[in-house]
């Protein structure tokens, strides 16, 4: 790729799509809310994405009714001026990645990065988000963190394997996903409101025939989704797993 001024002195952004219920997870908050290992868990990526240099702002869109962020911010003054709310989240994630990217469309430029991340993946850290920053900043197209599957799989039917499937080249998409402003929003848009092929960003982003990057992310980042989940999350933030 032969880098442009706009390529080279492009800036990162991180947007951050918390306006999930987490209804799964049966708790009586929004999971991004619950305490994982003494703060709630949205509140490690925010200061993941706060600490490293390459992250210019961070954006963290939630449902126009959310009465749990505020307080969440007024109590983190290191935040103060690194956070932006944006009140415009969706029925579903990808619903509110596109409202985010739209509030932000004045504030980054089309080249610069954006790095989607869940709220419910509490286990990124400061190595594993360089890594994937370094892996990218000069690709065509971004990528992702993925880990390359292990387990023998299988394909049920009512309950029962009818054939077990082949690894070789599946991976397990995980998150920050990192692509241009202006890519993404493309993508987004192309897709319009048949979101049901879209189950992450690099979804989107295949719709429009590109091959996003993987590089390999780390066990520790998994998504809290069951209640089981928020005990092997603790674990690892303790740094006990």
């Amino acid at each position: 790729m032969t880098n442009s001024p706009s390529t080279v002195n492009a800036a990162h952004f991180a947007l951050i799509p918390a306006a999930g219920v987490g209804a799964r997870i049966g708790a009586t908050l929004p999971k991004q809310y619950l305490v994982v290992a003494g703060k709630p868990m949205l509140q490690y990526a925010l200061d993941t994405f706060a600490a490293n240099a390459a992250i210019v702002h961070t954006y963290v869109v939630v449902s126009a009714d959310d009465g749990y962020i505020d307080d969440l911010l007024a109590a983190q003054t290191h935040l103060h001026g690194k956070v932006t709310v944006l009140r415009c989240g969706g029925a579903t994630r990808q619903e509110s990645v596109h409202h985010g990217l739209q509030a932000m469309r004045n504030e980054v430029g089309a080249q610069d990065w954006v790095l989607v991340h869940d709220a419910a993946r509490p286990g990124l850290d400061q190595p594993l988000l360089d890594k994937l920053i370094a892996a990218l900043h000069d690709d065509e197209i971004g990528g992702l963190l993925a880990l390359p599957v292990v387990d023998t799989l299988k394909r049920s039917v009512a309950g029962r394997a009818q054939e077990t499937v082949a690894r070789a080249a599946l991976w397990a998409a995980q998150t920050p996903q990192m692509f241009r402003f202006s890519l993404l929003l493309q993508a987004m848009q192309q897709t319009g409101t048949d979101i049901t092929a879209i189950t992450d960003d690099a979804s989107a982003i295949e719709m429009l025939g590109l091959t996003p990057k993987l590089v390999e992310g780390s066990p520790r980042n998994f998504k809290v989704t069951l209640t089981h989940d928020l005990a092997l999350a603790e674990l690892f933030l303790k740094g006990s797993a």
